[in-house]
């Protein structure tokens, strides 16, 4: 608070003036004594700020309680952030070590170290080459190298105290006792405070600048070659043994494409008027991007439970403490911007680019790696680097070459980004709605999340502060009325600037103030699309473009979320937490819902008549009828539904909507169906594709959706385990998918080949094997007596081949969707406690 110190020593004019009146008057008798005298107010006391959280640990010895509820949960105490990350370390290396281990090789530019050039062997593929050509070019090991010890002394503590545990569960633990995916590898090591940093900077950049990586190890000048060099000391005949082939295409800015639904329900919502939060997170069930459920507490200042990504030390993502509850869902904006560079046409080495009119240098930038080439040996790669005052130089053959007259550069937004320790940190600690939106305020560390919250009072809150690129307005009027700037991002798929003009830079993320924001007593929500219909009766707009779309046609998932908002409360017009877990649990399906009577009639019309398709004629019939059966959910004993979710994959390529969308019905158009011939040749390629499966048309849903856990060694358990749960395609809520793509680790697993690239039918598995969707989901209630919660994360705590937490939540879904209790307070966690470890540094 700033204070007013110039305070005069003489008089004010105002006092001057009543005692020159006052002496003026002469002899005066009156002595005021009728005048009741004030009794001043005394000031109000101002409570003393309170007492920082303590960060390091004070006496050279880490101490950590832990205990383990039902379904292998922890809750972890410690008396300050470093012994609370120590305990946390510890127990989340017990359930997923290698995924961290993995983590930290790809971050820290060692792939190529440890596995050789190629994902597939003598492929010439080069993808682990450029994995960490890649990150050495985004110096990311060496942003945290110069900037740990900067950083703030609580993000000290925990990556220091998180990066002590791992170590600790690695040393006490015999290899044989270990995940046998990776025990006893080189490559799971001890790691420290850098290493964690590095790996948290890397994921920074998952929407963003690592999915150039391919791009950047093709950039170079016209004229020189792209490919590294073995360096002196390698043998020729070594060095003339390695192939690059890398197949480089257009990057993608979600390609694990990373989803979730959230709500905060407030209290004009909700029974009891107190705040409620939905998280539904929808993100890959293998690899970098699970979940992990624990409870953190440092007495007297942090008590926090919910679920974090691997490798948060000891800061919940998605959760609840005493007074406020969040979730997070992926947002649209972008967070990086590609620039188009004029080169300098007198510079023949093209190194040189225009920014207004003055010469800008690009530099290089020399780099090494070690290279597996055969097993106990290793070479070293070199290769060069191009960077320019807005980033990383990048290539793709085709579209973004580097020629004699321009090139390109990448600028991302979360390059570093250093604040997600200490935000997320904040909204932990956040003891009124005030308190978290200050996080926001404070920090800018939620990289790529929309976030969604509510506290106990009944306040709700939502804003997009993902690290946005914050445009000049230059940049902003010529991105939104362009029309060449406008077709390049819709081809792209991404923003593209012109670098020669400087008014298109920008100068890092845009600020909570301008970032798309609600806050009420009612509700927001958001399914993954824009920020534009948060809240159906307030619709939010901001100028920057990047933050994503309005007036345009939502998704049928937020269709279905806002159909349940709007309309499906209870008979009082709110919710209890019951009917919220039951929205987000029934499995229904927003398409169904609109056309599955349309779809009925045009069977009803086609009959036994054979449609034919490209010249093949194909009876309806028997799907039809199973269509006619089904009760129009996705959970296991639905007759049918993997028919209408094979219609659904079709009619999404050419949809026959009746009527089209409206800006004045925003989520209900568009709708119907169209029965025309096109709808009829749908319906027949759904069946081909369910013929081609092997799989009856009125088989139950669980003999059809699955999931099924790989062995260490990558095979499938050949255990399959029925699975309710809808898909995107269909317009669900509580979705599954089935991934074919890397899950951005290289611990081995399985998968099954789809019959084509429309559909995740496999003949091979003849079904559908689940691997993505719901992970972690909660629902959590604020009452009188504190926050209540019930959750799951549908594939269980722990990786672990083994463990008794290896698949036990995974069963309890599988038998019947459903969340079960978070214990938060003292009695329930002892009630609960199903084993519990004293943990301290100097045993």
């Amino acid at each position: 608070m700033r204070k007013n110190n110039n305070f005069a020593p003489i008089p004010s004019v105002l006092a001057l003036s009543i005692t020159a009146l006052l002496s003026g008057c002469g002899d005066n008798d009156n002595d005021f004594s009728n005048v009741t005298p004030v009794t001043p107010e005394p000031p109000p006391t101002v409570a003393p700020p309170p007492a920082p959280i303590p960060a390091f640990d004070t006496d050279g010895t880490l101490t950590a309680d832990i205990r383990w509820t039902t379904y292998g949960v922890p809750h972890v105490t410690g008396d300050n952030l470093e012994s609370m990350a120590y305990g946390v370390g510890y127990a989340f290396a017990r359930d997923n070590m290698c995924v961290l281990a993995d983590q930290i090789v790809k971050y820290n530019s060692q792939r190529a170290k440890y596995f050789g050039p190629d994902l597939v062997p003598g492929s010439g593929d080069s993808a682990h080459v450029i994995n960490d050509f890649g990150y050495l070019t985004l110096g990311i090991r060496e942003i945290a190298e110069n900037n740990l010890a900067k950083m703030s002394v609580n993000s000290r503590a925990m990556f220091q105290g998180y990066t002590a545990g791992y170590n600790r569960y690695l040393s006490d633990t015999p290899v044989e006792e270990q995940d046998p995916s990776c025990a006893g590898q080189p490559w799971v090591r001890d790691i420290d405070s850098v290493d964690l940093l590095t790996y948290s900077l890397g994921v920074a950049l998952l929407p963003g600048a690592s999915n150039f990586l391919g791009p950047m190890f093709l950039a170079a000048p016209e004229g020189q070659s792209y490919l590294p060099t073995a360096a002196e000391s390698v043998p020729d005949a070594v060095a003339s043994s390695l192939k690059f082939n890398p197949a480089v295409t257009m990057p993608e800015r979600n390609p694990q494409e990373m989803g979730s639904n959230g709500w905060g329900l407030g209290s004009d919502k909700t029974t009891n008027g107190k705040g409620m939060v939905l998280g539904n997170p929808h993100f890959p069930h293998t690899g970098n991007l699970r979940f992990w459920n624990f409870h953190a507490q440092v007495p007297d200042y942090m008590n926090v439970t919910g679920s974090s990504l691997v490798g948060l030390p000891g800061a919940v993502n998605i959760g609840f403490n005493e007074n406020v509850a969040w979730t997070h869902t992926f947002s649209t904006a972008e967070h990086f911007v590609v620039y188009q560079l004029t080169l300098d046409e007198d510079d023949a080495s093209g190194l040189t680019h225009m920014v207004d009119g003055n010469r800008r240098t690009i530099y290089e930038k020399p780099m090494q790696i070690d290279v597996a080439v055969a097993p106990g040996q290793t070479i070293k790669l070199n290769k060069t680097a191009y960077y320019t005052n807005y980033g990383p130089m990048i290539e793709v053959p085709g579209n973004f070459e580097w020629d004699s007259t321009n090139a390109f550069a990448i600028k991302d937004a979360n390059l570093p980004n250093l604040d997600i320790v200490d935000h997320w940190l904040a909204m932990n600690m956040a003891t009124s709605m005030d308190e978290f939106k200050q996080a926001f305020k404070d920090y800018d560390g939620v990289i790529f999340n929309n976030t969604m919250a509510a506290s106990s009072d009944g306040q709700v809150f939502y804003i997009d502060d993902s690290t946005v690129p914050n445009l000049t307005e230059t940049a902003i009027e010529q991105l939104t009325t362009n029309p060449l700037l406008i077709q390049i991002k819709a081809a792209a798929g991404f923003t593209v600037l012109p670098g020669n003009i400087s008014q298109f830079d920008f100068d890092g993320p845009v600020p909570y103030e301008e970032a798309p924001k609600y806050e009420g007593t009612d509700s927001v929500q958001n399914s993954n699309d824009s920020y534009w219909l948060t809240n159906l009766s307030s619709p939010i707009r901001v100028a920057n473009p990047m933050y994503g779309n309005v007036d345009y046609q939502q998704t049928l998932r937020s269709r279905m979320g806002q159909k349940f908002i709007e309309t499906e409360a209870g008979s009082d017009g709110t919710f209890t937490p019951e009917e919220v877990e039951s929205l987000l649990l029934n499995n229904r399906s927003y398409l169904a819902e609109d056309i599955l009577p349309d779809l009925l009639q045009a069977c009803t019309a086609q009959g036994d008549t054979p449609v034919n398709v490209d010249g093949t004629d194909v009876s309806i019939a028997q799907a039809c009828d199973a269509l006619a059966d089904w009760d129009g959910t996705m959970n296991t004993s639905s007759t049918g539904a993997h028919v209408f979710r094979e219609f659904a994959f079709q009619f999404n390529q050419a949809p026959q909507w009746e009527v089209p969308f409206s800006l004045e019905e925003p989520v209900t158009t568009p709708s119907g169906l169209v029965q025309n011939t096109a709808t009829l040749e749908q319906m027949a390629r759904a069946v081909q594709v369910i013929e081609q499966a092997g799989v009856d048309f009125d088989a139950p849903f669980g003999e059809v959706q699955f999931v099924e856990r790989s062995l260490p060694n990558g095979t499938a358990s050949g255990e399959k385990l029925p699975w309710g749960g809808a898909h995107n395609i269909e317009g669900g809520f509580n979705v599954f998918d089935s991934i074919r793509s890397r899950d951005e680790t290289l611990l081995p697993r399985h998968s099954y080949n789809t019959i084509n690239n429309n559909t995740i039918m496999s003949a091979e598995a003849q079904g559908y094997h689940i691997n993505y969707g719901t992970s972690w989901a909660m629902v959590i209630n604020f009452t009188d007596e504190g926050p209540k919660g019930r959750g799951i994360l549908t594939y269980s705590q722990s990786r672990k081949f083994g463990s008794e937490h290896y698949t036990d939540q995974t069963r309890l879904y599988s038998q019947q969707p459903t969340l079960r209790d978070i214990y938060f307070t003292e009695q329930e966690i002892d009630d609960n406690t199903i084993e519990q470890v004293s943990l301290s540094s100097q045993q």
